[in-house]
């Protein structure tokens, strides 16, 4: 099984996390897969996807301790413990969530709280959260992250919504510990059938090389 320690790893090494909200199910399961085959080595199914406990199970038996899988918008100790017994590694909430992390911590599983605030980003890593999500990010930008960070140095944050390879090196810059990326890459494939996954590949790896130029 996947430990903390190491999930923590896979994200900190690729500076990354792929978010996956998308309304099809099987097309969730191939954005997942294409974009692992890209390089991705942690990403969350929303629990808005169809059928996204199967899609983490499968994943999870796919790809074993090799990838960090996870649920997004993990609201409370419910949602939580049906993830965690689907095979989930990785729990993420849009907010401060006591029962979430409660499992998480109980699951030695890598947990991800929400909080816009500096506050509640406090909060969450007083409440055992290992990375704050700064959301929705495309609010205050790396210039808020930066501010947030003078006093709080060394706060893992995590920005969600509006990042794109085209702002990686601010975001960097403001002292992000990774990035949480969506549609940059869970979107690639286009919005007509058949699906080219491999353009989701693509879009992974490009995203992530940008990343490792980015950190030099």
């Amino acid at each position: 099984m996947l430990s903390k320690q190491q999930g923590l790893q896979y994200i900190r090494d690729t500076g990354a996390l792929l978010i996956i909200r998308l309304p099809d199910g099987d097309d969730a399961y191939q954005v997942a897969r294409a974009a692992i085959a890209g390089g991705i080595r942690a990403l969350e199914v929303t629990y808005s996807v169809p059928d996204a406990l199967e899609i983490i199970t499968r994943l999870t038996k796919e790809y074993g301790d090799q990838v960090l899988i996870g649920a997004g918008t993990v609201v409370g100790e419910p949602s939580a413990t049906a993830a965690i017994n689907a095979g989930a590694r990785l729990l993420v909430s849009p907010h401060v969530a006591p029962g979430m992390l409660t499992v998480a911590k109980a699951s030695d599983a890598v947990s991800v709280c929400g909080a816009f605030s500096p506050t509640e980003m406090v909060a969450a890593l007083d409440g055992g959260a290992d990375i704050v999500k700064y959301f929705p990010a495309e609010f205050g930008g790396p210039a808020y992250v930066k501010a947030v960070t003078a006093p709080f140095p060394n706060m893992p944050i995590l920005p969600t919504g509006g990042v794109s390879i085209d702002n990686i090196k601010q975001w960097l810059d403001a002292g992000v510990f990774a990035l949480g990326v969506g549609s940059a890459v869970s979107k690639a494939a286009g919005d007509t059938k058949p699906r080219d996954y491999g353009r989701v590949a693509a879009a992974a790896r490009e995203f992530l090389k940008a990343v490792e130029n980015a950190r030099r």
